[in-house]
C-alpha cells in the first residue's frame, strides 16, 4: 500500500459540518434548508466515492494536522476498512436527507432547524471515525458523535426525551469514551504508537508475548468502549430508549452511523490494532464471541414480546450488531468477511424497516404490532418492502442478510477446525466453533418469529377478525379472542387495548388504553404501555378507524419523498443478496480480509 498526501478526507468530514451551518442561516427557507441537506449528503458522497479507485489499488490518502500529544498526530487516512464504513453512510445519508423532509414536514414538528443541523453534524464526525488514523484521533470524533446526536436523542423535549438522552450520553459519552481512551493510553504505553495498522501494530503484537495480561487489558478496554454503542449486553438498554428519537434518527444513525461506530470500532481494534494471530494467542477472541452470541440470542428472544413496533426493531438491532462483533472474533477469514459484510447487509435491511415504521406512524399514528392487523390495504408498497427488509434479518435467501450470515456460519464451523476449509485455521475447539455456529442459526429463527407476526398480521388478518397474540396480549397461553373479535375488555399486557361498542353498530373496535405521560414514541405518541389510565381523545391515534382500513394504492399510501427512499433501499438490500459480487461493498471486504489475514478468499 501507498500513501498519498491529499485534502480529500478532510474535505469528507468538513462538507456536512459546513452544511450544518448553512442550514442554521436557512432557518426562515425550509425548502433552502433542506437542499442544504440534499447537497451536502451529494457532495460528500460524491468526495468519498472519488476515492475508491485508488483505494481499491493499494492507495491510501491521508491528511495530517500534526502532533496532537506527543508522539500522536490528529490525523485522517482514507484505507480499505474506514472506506467501507463512510461509503455506506454517506450514500444512505443522501436517501434519509429526503426521507427526513417527508416525515418532519408530515407531522409538523417542531424544531426542524436544530434537527437537520444536528444531523448533518453527526454524519461528519461519523466519517471522522471512518477515517480516523489513530485510536486518540478516533476517540476525538467517538465523543463528537456522542455529543452531536443528543439533540437529536432528546428532539421532542419531553421527560422521556430527556431522560433518554441523558441515558444515552451516560453510557456512550461517559461510560463508552473513558474506557476507550484508558485503552488507547495503554495501548500508546505498551506500544509507543497508537496508528492502525492492517493486521495489527507490530510493537504491540511483541509486548503481547512477553506481557500478555496488559495486552488482554488493553483490548477489553479498547472493546468496551465501542462495545457501548455496538450495544453489547449488559451495556445496551440505552439503545432501546433512544427509539423515542425521529423515525430518521432512528434509522440512520441508530441503524447505520451511531452504532455501526462500535461494530467499526471493535473491527479496527481486532483487525488493525492488535491483528488476528495476536487475538488468538491472547485467547481474547472467545469471551468476547461468548458475549456477542448471548447478546444476539438474549435480544432475540426480548423483540418477540415488544409490542410497539421500532422497540421490537431496537432489539432486533442490538441482536444485529452482535451478528458482526461475532463474526469478527471467530478470527476465521470468512467469518470475518461475513461479519463486515453484515455492516452494509444490516444497514440495508434495518432502515428498510425503520423508514417504514416511520411511514406507517405520520400516516396511520400506529406504532404497535397488535394494531396492525389489516394494515396491508392502506399501505401495500411500505408493508412489501418490510417483508423485504425482515427477510434479510431473517437470512432468507436472495436478500443480503443471508449472504453475511453464510459466510459467518461456515466461517464458524471452520474456526472449530470442522470441515475441509477448517482443518489448518482453527483458533478454537470444535465445541466452541459449533455453539457459536449454532447460536446464528437459532437467532436467524427467533428473527422469523418476531418478524413474521408482523407480516402475517398485516397482509392475512383483518382488522374485525385477528388471532391474540399471546407474546404480547396476554400471558403465555393466550386467549382466544383478540380486540375487535368478541374481545371480552381485558386490556393487554403490554399497550393495553380493549375493545368497546362502536356507536355506528359495527361490533366492536378497537380503544387503546393510553399511558398520560410517557413511554417510548416514534415521536409525541406512547409506547410499552406501564400504566392503566384512560384518556378520551377527539381523533384516532393508532390501529384502523372505526370503519376499518382505507384501501389505497402504493402510489397513493404515502408522499414521494418517502416511498422513493424506502424503494430504493429496500432494493438495495435485494441486489446485494442477489449479486453480492457486483456490489463493490464485497469487493472492499474481500481486499480487507485478504490484506489482514494475507489469506485468499476465493
Amino acid at each position: 500500500m501507498v500513501e498519498v498526501a491529499s485534502i480529500r478526507p478532510l474535505a469528507a468530514v468538513l462538507v456536512s459540518f459546513l452544511a450544518a451551518g448553512a442550514i442554521v442561516a436557512s432557518y426562515r427557507y425550509p425548502n433552502v434548508r433542506e437542499g442544504w441537506s440534499v447537497v451536502a449528503s451529494l457532495a460528500k458522497f460524491g468526495i468519498i466515492a472519488s476515492m475508491l479507485p485508488g483505494v481499491l489499488s493499494g492507495t491510501i490518502y491521508v491528511w495530517s494536522l500534526g502532533a496532537f500529544v506527543p508522539g500522536v498526530e490528529f490525523a485522517l487516512r482514507a484505507d480499505p476498512l474506514g472506506m467501507l464504513f463512510a461509503l455506506l453512510a454517506s450514500f444512505l445519508w443522501i436517501f434519509t436527507s429526503f426521507y427526513a423532509t417527508g416525515y418532519m414536514r408530515g407531522l409538523d414538528e417542531p424544531n426542524q432547524t436544530r434537527f437537520f443541523a444536528a444531523f448533518a453534524m453527526s454524519l461528519s464526525t461519523a466519517v471522522g471515525i471512518a477515517f480516523a488514523r489513530n485510536l486518540l484521533t478516533i476517540f476525538v470524533f467517538y465523543e463528537l458523535l456522542s455529543i452531536a446526536t443528543y439533540p437529536l436523542v432528546a428532539h421532542d423535549e419531553d421527560s422521556e426525551s430527556r431522560i433518554a438522552g441523558r441515558k444515552y450520553l451516560a453510557y456512550t459519552f461517559f461510560g463508552g469514551g473513558v474506557l476507550l481512551l484508558a485503552g488507547t493510553v495503554l495501548v500508546f504505553w505498551m506500544a509507543g504508537t497508537v496508528d492502525f495498522a492492517a493486521g495489527g501494530i507490530p510493537a504491540l503484537a511483541e509486548v503481547a508475548g512477553t506481557d500478555p495480561w496488559f495486552a488482554r487489558l488493553g483490548f477489553g478496554l479498547l472493546v468496551g468502549g465501542f462495545g457501548v454503542k455496538a450495544a453489547l449486553m449488559p451495556i445496551h438498554s440505552w439503545l432501546a430508549d433512544a427509539m423515542v428519537a425521529p423515525t430518521p434518527v432512528s434509522g440512520l444513525l441508530h441503524a447505520v452511523a451511531v452504532v455501526k461506530s462500535g461494530a467499526f470500532g471493535i473491527a479496527r481494534v481486532i483487525l488493525d490494532v492488535y491483528g488476528p494471530e495476536t487475538v488468538a494467542e491472547l485467547g481474547v477472541h472467545i469471551p468476547l464471541a461468548a458475549v456477542a452470541a448471548f447478546t444476539l440470542t438474549a435480544a432475540s428472544i426480548i423483540a418477540l414480546r415488544k409490542d410497539h413496533l421500532k422497540r421490537r426493531l431496537a432489539y432486533s438491532t442490538v441482536a444485529q450488531l452482535s451478528y458482526i462483533v461475532l463474526g469478527l472474533s471467530m478470527l476465521h477469514p470468512y467469518a470475518i468477511l461475513g461479519g463486515l459484510f453484515h455492516i452494509p447487509a444490516h444497514a440495508f435491511g434495518k432502515l428498510t424497516l425503520f423508514f417504514c415504521a416511520g411511514a406507517i406512524h405520520v400516516e396511520t399514528h400506529t406504532d404497535y404490532v397488535s394494531e396492525m392487523a389489516g394494515i396491508g390495504k392502506r399501505m401495500p408498497w411500505t408493508m412489501a418492502a418490510f417483508t423485504v427488509g425482515a427477510a434479510g434479518m431473517a437470512g432468507i435467501p436472495l436478500i443480503a442478510g443471508f449472504v453475511s450470515k453464510y459466510y459467518m456460519l461456515i466461517g464458524g464451523l471452520a474456526a472449530g477446525g470442522i470441515g475441509a476449509i477448517g482443518a489448518e485455521g482453527a483458533v478454537m475447539s470444535p465445541v466452541m466453533g459449533t455453539i457459536f455456529s449454532g447460536s446464528l442459526i437459532v437467532s436467524g429463527l427467533l428473527n422469523i418469529a418476531y418478524f413474521w407476526p408482523i407480516v402475517y398480521t398485516a397482509y392475512f388478518e383483518t382488522e374485525d377478525a385477528h388471532d391474540a397474540k399471546p407474546l404480547l396480549e396476554f400471558p403465555m397461553g393466550g386467549k382466544r379472542e383478540s380486540y375487535g373479535a368478541g374481545a371480552t375488555g381485558d386490556p393487554r399486557a403490554d399497550g393495553g387495548t380493549a375493545s368497546e361498542p362502536d356507536p355506528a353498530g359495527g361490533g366492536d373496535a378497537p380503544a387503546r388504553i393510553e399511558e398520560g405521560e410517557g413511554g417510548y414514541a416514534v415521536d409525541r405518541f406512547p409506547s410499552d404501555h406501564t400504566g392503566g389510565v384512560d384518556h378520551d381523545h377527539d381523533d384516532h391515534h393508532g390501529g384502523p378507524p372505526a370503519d376499518g382500513w382505507e384501501r389505497r394504492k402504493p402510489w397513493e399510501e404515502s408522499t414521494w419523498l418517502m416511498l422513493v427512499p424506502i424503494t430504493v433501499i429496500a432494493l438495495g438490500a435485494i441486489v446485494l443478496g442477489v449479486i453480492p459480487g457486483r456490489a463493490v461493498f464485497l469487493e472492499l471486504i474481500v481486499y480487507i480480509v485478504e490484506s489482514v489475514t494475507g489469506t485468499v478468499v476465493p
